[in-house]
């Protein structure tokens, strides 16, 4: 790089030699940092190929297993079809869908529905599910284990219904709030079968 000088005339004031001298700074520092960053560049034809991605090695199929999951579009038509039936019939209700996991998918409290009733949706959905059947019929096992309450998470009283594939549990609904176990599990029907259960 060429050095650059710049002279600077003893008649000019001090504020034009200090504002002079500054430029000639900022002109000296932007050559340098040109030079700089036009050296730090490397060419465009030095530029390596980019490495080929490592193949994935194969899975064996004998160790995966395939399960079918509601889709939330499909669980969010299924709620509100139990919601819009629990209106029709006047009852305020709140209702769950969980998926086969039990991992609620879709949750929704009607209007003017009890506190208590948001959660039981929720493990009424997860008991029918988990057991694959209606709660309702759940509830008369408890006379030959009744340590089945004390599972986590579970509720056994009527008002949950499993979504079916195959015979196999996809997803379950949960209704509470009604007055009676039997309305909630009505209700719970009514939006499986929405999904043509």
């Amino acid at each position: 790089m060429t050095p650059v000088s710049v002279s600077i005339p003893k008649r000019l004031s001090l504020r034009a030699r200090i504002v002079t001298g500054a430029a000639a700074v900022a002109l000296v520092g932007a050559g340098t940092f040109g030079a700089v960053s036009a050296t730090a560049a490397p060419a465009p034809s030095a530029a390596k190929p980019a490495a080929a991605p490592a193949a994935a090695p194969a899975t064996d199929t004998k160790n995966l297993t395939h399960t079918t999951h509601l889709t939330l579009a499909a669980a969010t038509k299924a709620a509100q079809a139990a919601l819009d039936a629990a209106a029709k019939a006047g009852q305020k209700v709140s209702v769950a869908v969980v998926d086969r996991n039990g991992t609620t998918l879709v949750q929704l409290r009607g209007d003017g529905a009890g506190p208590q009733s948001y959660e039981s949706a929720a493990k009424k959905a997860f008991t029918a599910v988990s057991w694959n059947a209606p709660t309702s019929e759940l509830v008369k096992r408890l006379d030959q284990a009744p340590t089945l309450k004390d599972i986590p998470g579970t509720l056994f009283l009527a008002g949950g219904a499993p979504v079916r594939s195959q015979d196999a549990p996809i997803a379950g609904i949960g209704v509470a709030g009604a007055p009676s176990g039997a309305a909630d599990e009505q209700f719970a029907q009514a939006g499986a079968q929405a999904l043509g259960e």
